[in-house]
């Protein structure tokens, strides 16, 4: 009789086992390195972005009569870091520096809260870097880099405003954005009181065709600055998608619409806005065009062409899209495209006559249950903002030829600059 020997099987099998177990883990583990190497680059530079500290920006500015051209250098000043702060001049500071403001503290700090690409504001910064301010931006706030356009910001002692972040090597530079400056606007708003009281006389291609105060001008027999040269500004469907959210509603999104002509985009537009996008999931903003604010506020108006004031609005956080060129009356058939769920306005208006008139813009939307009216936060308007500067006129004139010279030696020596 044979005996078998049954350790030998056990030895056998466990080996076996063992090999089969040890095969199993080089293959995981091989699989493992092999998956590594086969994930994209973005998603291994997402990875080490999520382990190191974000980058922190730093921009400041007055913001005084805030526009467009001050969104986009927020936009392209986020753009270099993760999180953007921004620092609001005080009133004081602008005095002393360039004239007085025409908004006040309060609103500029509302305006740049609302802007989109802003994480957080500090409100009463310097004019100068000073530093210490240098020095509590590093420390307190944790800034990486301070931005700046690339056109110079000269002090009146003739010192750049910048030179100690720049010796820092804590310094970076965006574009210009062409076209708009606070100056210019003011220079609109004065043409535009010089038309109304030569009794209207105006020329359609200037104001409505964005006329500007120009570099070489001469004035005529009332002593006022004529415009030699219309605006820089040149509207580029980039720029509507660089501020555009790129986002639709949801299939049950609940959608609220507001119009208005959104001129010299001010605080008021902005809690009005904040007040209708509480009321719903996504906020349909429409902007009507120079032509139908003309018929109905006079010749003079906008102050800003339709491109402007859409740019303006979509910068705003509260806004998900805009309708640039949005009809008067607010009809079914837009009602329906659009899915719209509520119609709403403002108490403060530029032009609250509309219920006088033969035919409501919203008389549909009444009709159907779906109009409000929202009790406006704040008491200002285009014409508002238009009286602060004719009653102190003298002093915004001379704040405008102060800051001419500045603007003129920037054009005549632009130079191309990559990014935007």
């Amino acid at each position: 009789m044979e005996f078998h020997d049954c350790s030998t099987d056990v030895l056998v099998a466990s080996g076996f086992v063992a090999a089969f177990l040890l095969g199993g883990v080089l293959f995981a583990v091989s699989l493992s390195l092999l998956s590594i190497r086969l994930l994209p680059p973005l998603s291994l530079s997402r990875m080490r972005r999520r382990r190191r500290k974000p980058v922190r920006v730093y921009m400041d500015g007055c913001f005084d009569m805030m526009h467009y051209g001050h969104c986009n250098a927020l936009r392209q000043a986020r753009m270099l870091g993760d999180q953007l702060v921004v620092g609001v001049v005080s009133d004081e500071e602008i005095k002393v520096n360039k004239g007085p403001p025409v908004t006040s503290l309060r609103d500029r700090v509302l305006m740049v809260g609302a802007v989109k690409w802003v994480d957080e504001v500090i409100p009463d910064a310097p004019y100068a870097i000073t530093e210490e301010f240098m020095n509590k931006l590093f420390t307190k706030y944790d800034i990486d880099y301070v931005i700046h356009g690339d056109d110079p910001c000269v002090l009146p002692d003739g010192r750049d405003a910048y030179a100690l972040a720049k010796k820092a090597g804590r310094y970076k530079q965006i574009k210009r954005t062409e076209g708009v400056s606070s100056t210019d606007i003011v220079g609109r708003m004065l043409l535009c009181v010089r038309e109304r009281s030569l009794g209207g006389r105006h020329n359609p291609s200037s104001l409505q065709r964005q006329f500007s105060r120009g570099h070489n001008q001469k004035l005529d027999d009332l002593g006022f600055r004529t415009p030699t040269r219309i605006s820089h500004f040149l509207p580029t469907s980039r720029r509507i998608v660089q501020f555009s959210n790129g986002k639709g509603p949801g299939p049950d999104a609940r959608i609220v619409y507001i119009d208005g002509a959104f001129d010299l985009f001010h605080a008021g537009h902005v809690e009005i806005l904040r007040l209708a996008r509480e009321l719903g999931d996504f906020l349909l903003v429409g902007i009507h065009t120079d032509e139908t604010i003309s018929a109905i506020q006079g010749a003079h108006r906008p102050i800003m062409n339709l491109h402007e004031r859409s740019l303006s609005v979509l910068a705003c956080r509260y806004v998900d899209e805009v309708i640039i060129g949005a009809p008067w009356e607010v009809s079914k058939d837009m009602i329906t495209t659009f899915n719209i769920s509520l119609v709403v306005h403002g108490t403060i208006a530029e032009n609250m006559d509309f219920r006088k008139e033969e035919t409501d813009p919203y008389a549909i939307p009444m009709a159907m249950g779906i109009y409000k009216q929202l009790t406006s936060p704040l008491d200002i308007t285009t014409s508002t903002i238009i009286r602060r500067i004719v009653s102190n006129h003298e002093a915004y004139q001379k704040r405008n030829e102060m800051k001419e010279a500045s603007e003129k030696s920037y054009y005549d020596n632009k130079t191309y600059i990559s990014g935007d």
